[in-house]
Order: C-alpha cells, then structure tokens, then sequence
C-alpha cells in the first residue's frame, strides 16, 4: 500500500472535517450520509483539548468510532482478499476482518499527524440501486487527491467499502498484495505478515509518542 494512498484514506476520514462544501448536483442520501460523518469528525478535529499530545490516543479513539459508523470493513476485508474468502470458515472469517480493521486503525494512529488543513469539496453522486458513489476533491496547499467513495445500502444506511484515490481503489490495492502473497505462499502466511505489520505499527506508534528524551 503506497503512503500517499494510506495517507489518503486517513484524510478521507480526517480531513473533511475542513470541507469547502460544494452545490452537489443530484444530492442524496449517500453524500448526506457521508455529510453527517463528516459533521462528527470536525468536533473532534477542532477540539483544541483533543490536540494536545497527552490525548492523542483519545482523540485516534473518537475518530475510529466514527469510521467505524460509515465504513463496512467486514465488506472492505472481504473484497480486499478476493477468491481466497469463499475458502475460509466463519471463526478464520472473522479473525480476518478483524486484523484487517486493525491494520487500518494502526494507520490513523501512525498517520494522524499527516492532516494539515486539507479542504474537500463534493463533485458529484452516482446512484445504482442499493449502490452509489459520491465524488469529491481533496485539496491542499500544493496537490489536490480526487477522493471517491464508494458505498453500499445495508439496514436503511449508507455504508462506505471502498475508497478511490486519484483513480486507485483501496480495496483492489490490497487485493493485489495479498493476492501475490496467497499466490506465491499460503493463507497462514499472510495472516503472520499481516499481524507483524501491526504490530510494527503499534510499536512506531508508541515511539513517537513518548517524549524526547526517551527515545
């Protein structure tokens, strides 16, 4: 996974909060859905309490819960390891998502440092039945990211399963790793390296956490 694009999903989460918001043509209930995670996301992102470095895991905490309000990451895991899913039962399945949705939660942790202002503007919603896809453009002080997000309806929700960054699918990124991992290995493999990225992260994480003068 290139950094620009977890950096990216991290945003996708994060920095809406600063969102320039835009007359979006056709505007529905899946960009409403996302306009109301974003809404939670600027309280916390404002609280200058929550900034200061003592509370940087309560604030990683808040951000996650409302992640975890709009995006499936049952439904991410799934795609994200393709074929490989069907072979698995109902205990593997879970211990999956599960280390996949922490692998992702490392990331805020490690990446959180990285918003910088970035403002998000809504382009546009395309709707397919229980389907759509809302369009928008993250911009910064030297690039802008296009940002879509794609999302299904489950439980009368609009739930996020993939994010697409400059035309790059998070989801096929993944697939194309573990993919290759599956391919030239085993599942068990890829479970093992998967857990060792965490706990890398969690390891980086606690590191730059702690003051200076014991590091």
């Amino acid at each position: 996974m290139s950094i620009r694009c977890i950096i990216a999903f991290v945003l996708s989460i994060a920095c809406l909060a600063t969102s320039a918001w835009a007359e979006v043509h056709g505007e529905g209930a899946p960009t409403e859905a996302v306009r109301t995670t974003v809404s939670q996301a600027l309280r916390v992102l404002r609280d200058e309490e929550l900034k200061k470095p003592e509370r940087t895991d309560e604030r990683v905490i808040r951000l996650k819960e409302i992640a975890d309000s709009r995006f499936d990451y049952g439904e991410m895991a799934k795609r994200s390891l393709g074929s490989q899913w069907d072979k698995l039962g109902a205990r593997d399945r879970q211990e999956f998502v599960d280390l996949f949705t922490e692998l992702l939660t490392t990331t805020y942790a490690e990446r959180i440092h990285a918003y910088s202002d970035e403002e998000v503007t809504f382009l546009s919603e395309r709707l397919e039945g229980d389907h759509a896809e809302v369009k928008t453009v993250m911009v910064g002080k030297k690039t802008e990211t296009l940002l879509d997000y794609r999302l299904m309806k489950k439980n009368d929700d609009w739930k996020a399963y993939d994010v697409v960054v400059d035309g790059i699918s998070l989801v096929s990124n993944y697939r194309g790793q573990f993919t290759a991992i599956l391919r030239s290995s085993s599942y068990e493999h890829l479970v093992e390296i998967l857990r060792d990225k965490i706990a890398q992260y969690n390891v980086k994480t606690k590191i730059s956490d702690m003051s200076p003068a014991f590091r």
